[in-house]
């Protein structure tokens, strides 16, 4: 009787498996994310992350519109310096507290004072606040910021639980504790980060896989063959040149999005004692090895044409883009003139790192080879991302091929990078006029005054060619046709909300 009853148990499991089994959703990035706190990391691969895990004051629609998320609603006072928000009443934190108008006080704080943030420069408008009620929280400019409500559409809005973040200190990217669909797991460095589905989320029936593992694989032709074995069930940033055979395969499918952001070389020009160098300390230099490369060219060897050549911080389609400085074309005889007016008529060598992936490997050494031509000699270095990202800050690099996946607002692609004190200038590029430019651009909501201080900007950044812009990318995401529902969105990230996976 016991054998019978055991064998019909086996038999009804194995019958309801399928129903019962979770489902963990495994998505291939192309690089590991450096640490995971919203105000220290700067990855674009950790924001990926983030995006299940951190949710923010604000989000944004495919179309880049500005939307509710742990804010209902907001209001501006009539002379733009006071930002009243409206907070959701039902959300908590992965550890149990409560999310309310004091946690966002506690965020702002955070972003604005911590040591470690790397947030400073993004809410550096944000004077003080005042806590209203639970539900309600006012926020005080010292003077107008257009660029604020798109900082807080990503890590200056996430919010972090106070207690955690209080307790842990600088560690708090060991064991991140958020307000989003998944809570944090594990992570093994290299290999792996697994969240799990947090069963108090207030969207929680919007959340159709109980866990997601990130896997980082940075050679693309591995990520795609893992894809393609059943190992993932989709990754990001699938190589332009594997697209046609992801289109063809029927069992996979394929999704993109134009990027808001660019890739290019940034340089070290005052950033401890490895700025001293020709390409460092001369503008001449820099502005050489820009005309030595021939962007159209890059774009269709490595990428087949699909990605845009670029030579500001906006592609040449959007409407930041300053006309007047149009991508240039490759000029070798001009490249030689600059270095031999920097004395340089023998050539120079200079030294760039690159990221351990094949596709930026193989954009540097195209680079590499039409630098070549005009005496320019390109030694690449190749450390893994987050170890890239490291010795940028700690200017311990010459020059860096990195790129930003861009921001909403075109205060984002530029003011961090550019100003004295950015967040993100790892150059060190300091020039005052650059300053007072970016800085009153975010002063103004007339996209017109705007456009004029960003093209003063850029003109003067095309003579001083800190960071030597190189092409626009677009996203492409692969998908095992298993995965449903996935939206693709320009800022590349990964929104889980209403993705399902089919056994």
């Amino acid at each position: 009787m016991n054998i019978f009853k055991t064998l019909g148990l086996a038999a009804i499991l194995a019958a309801t498996s399928g129903l019962v089994h979770a489902q963990d959703l495994r998505i291939g990035l192309q690089e590991d994310p450096d640490v995971l706190d919203p105000d220290q990391s700067r990855t674009f691969v950790g924001r990926i992350v983030y995006a299940s895990l951190c949710d923010k004051l604000v989000d944004i629609t495919p179309q880049l519109e500005i939307i509710p998320m742990l804010a209902t609603g907001w209001e501006w006072s009539a002379d733009g310096t006071e930002l009243t928000m409206t907070l959701r009443d039902d959300v908590v934190f992965h550890d149990g507290e409560p999310f309310n108008a004091d946690a966002v006080a506690y965020n702002l704080d955070r972003s604005k004072n911590f040591e470690l943030s790397r947030r400073k420069s993004e809410v550096s408008s944000v004077e003080s606040w005042e806590v209203v009620d639970d539900s309600t929280i006012r926020i005080k400019l010292a003077a107008p910021d257009a660029t604020l409500m798109a900082q807080l559409a990503d890590r200056a809005g996430m919010m972090v639980s106070p207690k955690a973040a209080t307790e842990a200190g600088e560690a708090f990217g060991l064991n991140p504790v958020c307000a989003g669909p998944f809570t944090f797991k594990e992570r093994i460095q290299q290999d792996r980060i697994v969240l799990e589905k947090f069963a108090d989320y207030y969207r929680a029936d919007e959340i159709l896989v109980d866990s997601v593992t990130f896997l980082p694989i940075p050679d693309t032709t591995v990520r795609l063959a893992n894809l393609r074995a059943g190992d993932l069930d989709m990754l990001e940033r699938l190589a332009a040149t594997d697209a046609p055979s992801v289109m063809a395969d029927d069992g996979l499918t394929m999704e993109k999005a134009t990027s808001l952001g660019y890739q290019g070389i940034t340089i070290n020009v005052g950033n401890g004692d490895r700025a001293n160098t020709p390409l460092g300390q001369d503008s001449r230099v820099r502005r050489a090895l820009s005309l030595s490369i021939d962007r159209a060219a890059l774009n269709q060897v490595v990428f087949e044409g699909a990605f845009a050549a670029g030579s500001q911080p906006y592609p040449p389609d959007s409407p930041w883009f300053n006309s007047a400085f149009p991508v240039p074309e490759r000029d070798v005889d001009a490249a030689k003139a600059l270095l031999a007016e920097a004395g340089l008529a023998d050539g120079v060598d200079i030294e760039v790192q690159v990221a351990n992936n094949p596709v930026q490997t193989q954009v540097m050494q195209v680079v590499q080879a039409m630098a070549a031509e005009a005496g320019i000699n390109i030694s690449l270095t190749a450390k893994e991302f987050a170890t890239l990202l490291e010795e940028q800050t700690a200017g311990n690099y010459t020059a860096s091929q990195v790129g930003w996946s861009g921001r909403v607002d075109p205060d984002g692609n530029i003011h961090q990078f550019m100003t004295t004190d950015g967040g993100i200038n790892d150059s060190k590029y300091s020039n005052p006029e650059v300053d007072t430019l970016l800085n009153e651009a975010r002063l103004s909501n007339d996209t017109a005054d705007r456009k004029a201080k960003y093209d003063a900007a850029l003109a003067i950044l095309q003579e001083d060619s800190p960071i030597v812009y190189l092409y626009h990318q677009v996203w492409i995401w692969a998908l095992d046709d298993s995965v449903q529902g996935f939206v693709p969105y320009p800022d590349g990230m990964i929104r889980l909300f209403g993705v399902s996976k089919t056994e």
